[in-house]
């Protein structure tokens, strides 16, 4: 039996049903959202759509009935609209740009996976791992393909939820669903990061989409040093010491489908929402109150569930935002729909996902002193664009204040100097949020932005990353949200700042389409021109078809493995942790013994002792055949899996009774337990 990798025709017949029922979702929430947001509708459809789909099909898991019927409410909506007329071809005619935005930012990523579709190297193991899990058993909380017996309730899994149920009622497999994710995050994300620059400016709207475009300055950094293509992006984000400093173009070069990445979307449309509010509180009616503040609690809701990192940044600024509509409208008849936000927002984001923290388990170590704080320069190198921007916008401001320079002499004398730079901009965009009646959002994103990045070189959130490592997750899963805030306050500013240049010519709208399609040309040409595959497999959307050349044996025992249905449990090698071991369980989404092992250490903690007894009971699993079928009953374990890895790893020796092979070929055995 020999595997092929899916055919050209089964990959196009992927994205066309994947982008079909992204538009169903989209197309039949639009009309719904017309009346509140006006010529937004369109665009707050795309994300709003699917973190309802996503919704919906949560809690088809939670009560196990087939997710299939999340589509339902979506079928009768698109219904509904149709039979009273509800959609106007002109209406629709005139949201082309969105639709047109979407598709290209879609098709542009889509280009980027195809050039490095693998699921090989960095979190690409995890992210499929849990992706097929769902797509196999979609159940809540999902099953841990890594910890047989295990569940997901230790970890944050809705971004593996939303896009395993859209491979499942799409009918795209896993290793194809994996390389469709990023370009609908990235798709949704541009879509309503343009809604942003269109809300905030006049010309220039397209300057905030710039934030998912630009790399840090530490890239043209090492550049300048000569490194080497895969260097240049890998080191570009390693360049405050023993941290991460991910932007969000490199995670989406990178290609993990990881927590942090699948969150994106919903972070910027959480902004948009906010600035949204912000901006036409007043002017709204109550059911577009309820319906903005409806919105706004979904999107902060699901954050806990997608990346949980992301809720302890955007409740406080939800929260900020909401406050200083009630502080604007405190005198008005707008008071009492200012406190419902302020208060019932957070409350339905809660209650929208309640039984999530009824099931959670997980283990938290509190907040430490940063010791170490970033060497100024490496800071600059990541954060540097954004700072020289504000410190620009706010040279007036400086001047007419210099006192509030001395803010940063209590940072400078404790040896805090990365935080004495952030705080000059930080302090100086807080005295315009309070001094004026009226505060610009693109102030108060600014101000969020450099607080978490203040708050990063004073204090890290425990893990157990060891004592070198030990700010490492804190500035990772800090810093791409204070990105999208700083890029998003600092792009508007210059937009702003742009249109009011009278000197600035206006472009004709036959040369802006005709440097559109140079550029968007450009992009589509580059991933072919620069090697981004981390010479992997390329040219296909199969994640798995490196196989047929890399592991053949792998290959075709995995395409069987796929066909099985039913509770399986399988038996095979663990290698540690970012190792090509573990790979079947993350291919098949079959639960493995253990995988990844001190990936499951740090959800779960070892209070329990289990971290070196599954590791020593896998071993003896293979060794001691006396003891093989006792351990595989003792984890239920219904399937041994003998390929390459096992060879290589153990002393194979497979007992005379109690299993029976069900599968030999090239080189790999598969046996079941009688």
């Amino acid at each position: 039996m020999e595997e092929k990798s899916l055919t050209v025709e089964q990959q196009i017949f992927s994205v066309v049903s994947w982008l079909v029922v992204i538009s169903l979702l989209q197309i039949s929430l639009y009309p719904s959202l017309k009346k509140t947001f006006g010529s937004f509708a369109f665009p707050v459809a795309f994300p709003a759509s699917l973190l309802a789909f996503t919704l919906f099909s949560w809690y088809c898991g939670l009560v196990h009935i087939p997710v299939q019927l999340a589509l339902l409410p979506f079928i009768v909506l698109l219904a509904y609209h149709l039979f009273f007329l509800h959609y106007s071809p002109d209406e629709l005619k005139a949201a082309w740009r969105w639709e047109t935005l979407f598709v290209i930012c879609f098709f542009l990523m889509l280009d980027v996976r195809f050039v490095n579709p693998t699921i090989s190297y960095a979190e690409k193991f995890m992210d499929h791992a849990f992706l097929a899990s769902v797509m196999r058993n979609p159940v809540v909380p999902p099953l841990d393909p890594w910890f047989a017996g295990g569940f997901m309730n230790v970890y944050y899994y809705l971004g593996y939820w939303m896009f395993g149920c859209l491979g499942i009622v799409t009918g795209v497999p896993s290793n194809i669903a994996f390389n469709l994710a990023l370009p609908t995050i990235f798709g949704m994300a541009a879509v309503s990061m343009y809604a942003i620059g269109t809300l905030v400016l006049d010309r220039y709207r397209w300057l905030p989409l710039v934030v998912l475009f630009i790399p840090n300055p530490s890239f043209f950094f090492q550049i300048i040093q000569g490194k080497a293509w895969s260097a240049i992006l890998w080191d570009s984000t390693r360049t405050i010491s023993n941290t991460i400093n991910e932007y969000p173009l490199f995670s989406f070069l990178w290609g993990d489908v990881h927590a942090h990445v699948i969150s994106l979307f919903n972070q910027v449309f959480l902004i948009f929402l906010l600035l949204f509010a912000y901006k036409r509180w007043e002017s709204l009616g109550i059911r577009d109150k309820c319906l903005v503040g409806i919105l706004t609690a979904i999107s902060l809701g699901s954050m806990p569930l997608i990346n949980t990192w992301d809720v302890l940044i955007y409740a406080p600024f939800t929260v900020l935002t909401a406050a200083l509509v009630m502080r604007r409208t405190w005198n008005t008849g707008n008071r009492n729909s200012s406190i419902f936000f302020l208060i019932a927002v957070p409350l339905l984001a809660i209650l929208s996902y309640l039984p999530f923290y009824l099931q959670l388990q997980t283990h938290t170590g509190g907040i430490g002193i940063v010791s170490i704080p970033s060497n100024p320069g490496e800071f600059l190198l990541v954060n540097g664009l954004f700072i020289g921007i504000f410190i620009l916008f706010l040279w007036q401001d400086i001047a007419r204040r210099p006192y509030l320079l001395l803010i940063a002499l209590p940072f400078l004398l404790t040896g805090y100097i990365t935080a004495a730079i952030i705080v000059v901009p930080a302090v100086y965009m807080a005295t315009r949020i309070i001094i004026r009646n009226e505060v610009d959002f693109t102030d108060l994103l600014a101000f969020f932005g450099l607080g978490i990045l203040i708050f990063c070189e004073l204090f890290y959130l425990k893990d157990n990353m060891g004592d070198t490592f030990f700010r490492m997750n804190t500035v990772f899963k800090a810093y791409l949200p204070s990105w999208l805030m700083l890029g998003t306050a600092a792009f508007s500013m210059t937009g702003k700042w742009l249109s009011e240049i009278r000197r600035t010519p206006l472009i004709s709208a036959r040369y802006t389409a005709i440097i559109t399609v140079i550029v968007v040309s450009v992009l589509f040409i580059l991933p072919f021109v620069i090697p981004v595959n981390q010479n992997y497999g390329t040219g296909t959307l199969d994640g798995l078809a490196y196989l047929n050349d890399s592991h053949p044996g792998d290959a075709v025992a995995v395409a069987y493995l796929r066909t099985l249905t039913g509770n399986e449990i399988i038996v095979e090698a663990e290698g540690g942790d970012y190792t090509y071991f573990s790979r079947i369980s993350s291919f098949t989404g079959i639960p493995g013994i253990i995988g990844m092992p001190f990936h499951e250490y740090m959800w779960r903690g070892d209070d329990t002792g289990w971290f070196s007894t599954r590791l020593a009971d896998v071993k003896s699993i293979y060794e001691d055949p006396e003891k093989t079928v006792m351990l595989m009953k003792k984890y239920h374990a219904t399937l041994l899996y003998v390929g390459d890895a096992e060879r290589e790893r153990y002393e194979i020796h497979i007992p005379t009774s109690g299993l029976v092979r069900i599968y030999s070929a090239g080189g790999t055995e598969i046996y079941r337990l009688l």
